[in-house]
Order: structure tokens, then C-alpha cells, then sequence
């Protein structure tokens, strides 16, 4: 209910790329738009060549040519033969083509004045593409909630769409908290760590179909923290990291929990415990995150990611998850799902194997084996470990 679809907007299909159809589209004319030529060839009556063999080969007369987008028609009697290439308009009174390689002048660069057909065509119609036989007009060429990609994006211009009807971007804002963070090229002081969950979010935003309206810093100030989200008031969504725990100066959790904007919850799972949400009655939807990058990461698959993909309509929430056997076991905390970064080993195609990302295994603050994960091995709750050669479910990120 806090994630209703986004409103929809109409664009060209070469800007619909990775949004979500929020209508089906139909086609505007037959795909093919007329009857043509599959092949380089000759286009003939098949009566004319029905019988035609390298012991009885039948000679024709070339009367025409027809290149590709030529709206050439020419006249075809009997005993003759217009050149033609693939794709290129069928004459009205052709109904069969004969390859060049079933002919002994076909591959000549010139036009020949006659052409020595040495093998009939297995039947009438053969190597002609009918008009409308992929999609007539008004089919459905594509299906709401799609994800418009390349191959869409080929299958609507084919059949004359230009333009879809697409779910409006979510407008994305992201907040990282914390007096310890240090932005870009400043150097680092005792105490202090570089920020870099902004720009993974960003990122992830951008991958999920968002656009980004602001990527903001703000110390652990109650005040500071009120202003900058109630200046968002743009946004769909404010992804906000770090200051939701039990700490002493977790800002987001003092300023939007005492101002009855969020509320916040331990959810069983590692890395990734501490979790925030608010839903105002006016306003963009909000969701806190931890603040080590790992738990950021995770937590942006298990909540903030599906929340975007619904916002845009889309009904498959989810990342797709493979089953594959653990290369090396490791520990896991009963009574919390873990979240372990995992590269895959797919050098055997049949066999492939999941490996802990980091010699650490879990923890919220190996950010370096983000870089070197293909998913997220998910474990259960009830689990104390991992054993290797076990079967787990794998996330897939990439």
C-alpha cells in the first residue's frame, strides 16, 4: 500500500529503455508490411520451374530487378524472371523465389537476360515471406509491465510504434549521516572514514530504473537531518544510511522517530539488523538504512530495490536466485537470515560454486568484497553454518 504505481507519461520508443510499459502496445501496420523475398534470387511463377532439374533445367527471361526498398512492380509473364533480393517487394504476379545457388547465372554481379533454373522450388510460396505473417495491425506487440530493452525497443519500431506509454521515473533522493564521513578528495583525520554508500546508492537507483534528484551528506544533527528531509519534498523516495540504531548520536532515528516520521525495527537478518521506515501522508515514502556500506547493500536489495520496482509496476520484485553449492563452509548466526557476498566459480557450466567474497565471510564492514561479488548467498534463520558442498540460494547481482 506504501508503494502504489507511479503515474504514466508517453515517450519515444529510443527513450522508453529501461522503463516499465504501464499499456500494452499494438502494432500500427503488418509486420512484414508486404509480401518478400527471404532470399537473393529470382522471383518466378512456380508453375514456370515446378518441374526443374540439373537433368531438365528450365531457362527463363530476366525482364526486371528489384533491389531492397525499391516499390518497383514489374509486369511477370509466363516463362520470365524479375531479379530479386532479400526483402525486396515479391512482383504481383511472382509466387515463388528461386535462391541464386539453385540457378547457373544467379551469382553473376550483372543481370543476366536469362536465367538456368536447376532446382525446383519445393513448393508454391517457397522463400516468401507472407505479409502480416509475424504481427497484423492492431496485434499486441507489447505487454504492460514490460521492461522496454533493446529487443522491445526492435519489435515496436519494426511494427510503426513510436512511441510508449511508460511509469514515470521514481524520483529518488539519498541521505548519508554521519559526523565521521568524509567526502571526495578530503583528506582523512583520525576517526573519520571515507563516504562512499551515496554514490552506491546512486548507482543502484540509476540500475533500478530511478532518477536521482539529490545525493546528500548531513552530520549526526538532529536539526540538520529534519531540514534536509523535509526539503525533499520532490522525491518519491528518500533512501537515508546510517543513524538508525540505538547509538548515542543516530541522528535519523532521534530527528524522524521523535518528529513521527519513521519508526524503526531490529529485523532478523546479518549484516543489516537495524531498519527504518516511514510512510507520511504527504510526502516521499522513507526508508533508513544501516550505514556500514555491506549492510547498506544488502539491505538496499532486501527493501529499497523491490519498493523502486513496485513504485514503477513492475511485478516481479525480485532478483533471480540460483541454487549452487557452497565452495567453503563458514558460520552463520541463528535466528538471523544471513546475507554472505559471494563470487561465483561458473567454469564448469553444470557445477557452479559459491564463495565467500571475503576471507571474513559476513560482516558489515568488509566493503572490499562488494567489489568481487556476483550475489549474495542467503542462509536460513534456523542455520548455524555452512558446510562446503552445501546447496545454498544465491542472490544474483550481476
Amino acid at each position: 500500500a506504501a508503494t502504489p504505481r507511479l503515474a504514466s507519461e508517453r515517450v519515444a520508443v529510443r527513450d522508453a529503455v529501461g522503463r516499465t510499459l504501464a499499456a500494452d502496445a499494438a502494432a500500427v501496420h503488418d509486420a512484414p508490411a508486404f509480401e518478400n523475398s527471404s532470399m537473393d534470387g529470382f522471383a518466378v511463377r512456380h508453375a514456370d520451374v515446378a518441374t526443374a532439374s540439373a537433368e531438365r533445367p528450365v531457362r527463363l527471361v530476366v525482364v526486371a530487378d528489384v533491389p531492397a526498398g525499391s516499390a518497383l512492380d514489374p509486369a511477370l509473364a509466363p516463362g520470365q524472371a524479375v531479379r530479386i533480393m532479400t526483402g525486396s517487394v515479391l512482383p504481383s504476379e511472382a509466387d515463388t523465389v528461386v535462391p541464386f545457388e539453385d540457378t547457373l547465372e544467379g551469382l553473376t554481379p550483372d543481370v543476366p537476360p536469362h536465367v538456368t533454373v536447376v532446382a525446383a522450388p519445393g513448393r508454391e510460396g517457397a522463400f516468401v515471406r507472407a505479409r502480416a505473417d509475424d504481427l497484423a495491425v492492431g496485434e499486441r506487440v507489447l505487454v504492460a509491465g514490460t521492461v522496454v530493452g533493446p529487443r522491445q525497443v526492435a519489435s515496436a519500431l519494426a511494427t510503426g510504434v513510436t512511441t510508449l506509454e511508460v511509469v514515470r521515473r521514481p524520483r529518488v533522493a539519498i541521505i548519508t549521516s554521519g559526523s565521521e564521513l568524509v567526502r571526495g578528495d578530503e583528506p582523512l583525520t583520525r576517526g573519520q572514514v571515507p563516504e562512499s554508500s551515496g554514490a552506491m546508492l546512486a548507482a543502484l537507483a540509476v540500475e533500478a530504473g530511478a532518477e536521482v534528484v539529490s545525493v546528500e551528506a548531513v552530520l549526526d544533527d538532529d536539526a540538520a537531518v529534519l531540514d534536509t528531509v523535509r526539503g525533499l519534498a520532490h522525491a518519491d523516495l528518500v533512501v537515508l544510511t546510517g543513524g538508525v540504531s540505538a547509538g548515542a548520536y543516530d541522528a535519523v532515528k532521534s530527528a524522524l522517530g521523535g518528529a513521527g516520521l519513521m519508526q524503526f525495527f531490529h529485523v532478523r537478518m546479518q549484516p543489516g539488523k537495524p531498519q527504518g521506515f516511514g510512510a507520511p501522508a504527504s510526502g516521499p515514502l522513507l526508508l533508513g538504512l544501516p550505514g556500514n556500506p555491506v549492510s547498506t547493500a544488502v539491505s538496499w536489495e532486501v527493501f529499497v530495490r523491490p519498493a523502486l520496482l513496485a513504485l514503477q509496476g513492475r511485478t516481479d520484485l525480485h532478483r533471480r536466485v540460483v541454487r549452487v553449492r557452497a565452495a567453503t563452509g563458514w558460520r552463520s548466526p541463528v535466528g538471523r537470515r544471513q546475507y554472505v557476498p559471494v563470487s561465483l566459480d561458473v567454469s564448469d557450466p553444470a557445477a557452479w560454486l559459491a564463495r565467500p567474497a571475503s576471507s571474513g565471510h559476513s560482516g558489515s564492514h568488509l566493503v572490499g568484497s562488494l567489489a568481487l561479488a556476483d550475489g549474495y548467498a542467503v542462509v536460513p534463520a534456523g542455520a548455524d553454518s555452512v558446510e562446503a558442498g552445501q546447496l545454498v540460494d544465491v542472490m544474483l547481482v550481476t
